[in-house]
């Protein structure tokens, strides 16, 4: 067990400290108008992942959880689902939106904004979008530059995140970088400071909609990769890539820092945390932590 869980802990005890987030302190809490809040727990460090859950009483899924958030989309642990299967209605932006800096992540609000699917016959509305550095999942043990995460809400308080992996423009490729992702960060630089807000320029999310409803999803339960790290959570980890040219993906990285949560194990399995305090347990050999022992990979370099 110490083998692989150890180090993966150590580095996300070690990295540089940066705050964390998905789905808390964000438009998914009420908030006074103009607010834009701080996220108080971090990616490492004192207030990292390792000890969420001693932060709050209410974290305590953050470390005895068996269904939580990001793991390594490997074949087994997904279903596929055609994005034909959904009804999705994005829409677009020409005046624009807020782009904030909750110093845990940088979001696009978009609550109110229109923009809804249906899941399983329930109707969902965007709520917001944010940004992770690296990716949270993994791409079948791959780590991806970025990470978009859609959240989206159903009025019994449902949540649906889609997951959207981010690469580095190639040259050589035919895919040219997403007009709306480099339409977002060019103002990334407006909210360098935690706490502070800005508006985009026009933002066509139809362009989004259409390459998700082309492509296919990797579906599966899991949970909010921040505190509280509640389950129940519906995840659509998306098969097509965005991308991003390099100059625009350094300066996003430059404001994000580092804000993604170690990697779970799969849906089902023991907690990480509670298995790294009992170190005479060894993960089956057929797990997932066993099986991707030595197949985590980064795609790119910086």
């Amino acid at each position: 067990m110490a083998s692989f869980v150890a180090p993966i802990l150590l580095l996300a005890a070690s990295v540089t400290p940066a705050l964390a987030f998905c789905g808390a302190h964000t438009h998914l809490d009420k908030r006074a108008e103009g607010e834009v809040p701080i996220s108080t727990f971090s990616a490492s460090g004192p207030t990292g992942p390792l000890l969420w859950a001693q932060l709050d009483p209410a974290n305590s899924a953050c470390a005895d959880g068996t269904r939580q958030s990001p793991i390594d989309m490997v074949p087994g642990v997904f279903t596929m689902m055609s994005g034909r299967n959904m009804t999705m209605a994005f829409t677009d932006l020409p005046e624009g939106a807020e782009f904030e800096n909750l110093g845990s992540t940088v979001e696009v609000v978009m609550e109110g904004l229109g923009s809804s699917m249906v899941l399983d016959g329930l109707n969902y509305t965007l709520q917001q979008f944010h940004f992770h550095h690296p990716s949270e999942h993994l791409d079948n043990g791959t780590t991806m530059p970025m990470e978009m995460h859609l959240v989206f809400m159903h009025e019994e308080a449902e949540v649906a995140v889609m997951g959207v992996y981010i690469d580095i423009a190639d040259p050589e490729s035919e895919q040219a970088p997403s007009t709306m992702l480099e339409t977002i960060f060019s103002s990334v630089g407006e909210i360098a400071e935690p706490g502070t807000v800005t508006k985009t320029q026009a933002l066509a999310l139809t362009e989004v909609q259409g390459m998700l409803e082309s492509g296919t999803f990797q579906r599966y339960s899991g949970s909010l990769t921040t505190p509280p790290c509640s389950e129940g959570v519906s995840w659509l980890v998306a098969t097509q890539k965005l991308v991003l040219s390099r100059a625009t993906f350094q300066n996003a990285r430059s404001v994000l820092g580092f804000n993604a949560r170690y990697v779970q194990g799969a849906p089902g399995e023991r907690n990480l945390l509670q298995m790294f305090a009992s170190p005479e347990i060894a993960p089956a050999e057929n797990s997932t932590v066993a099986q991707n022992q030595t197949t985590l990979r980064r795609r790119w370099r910086a």
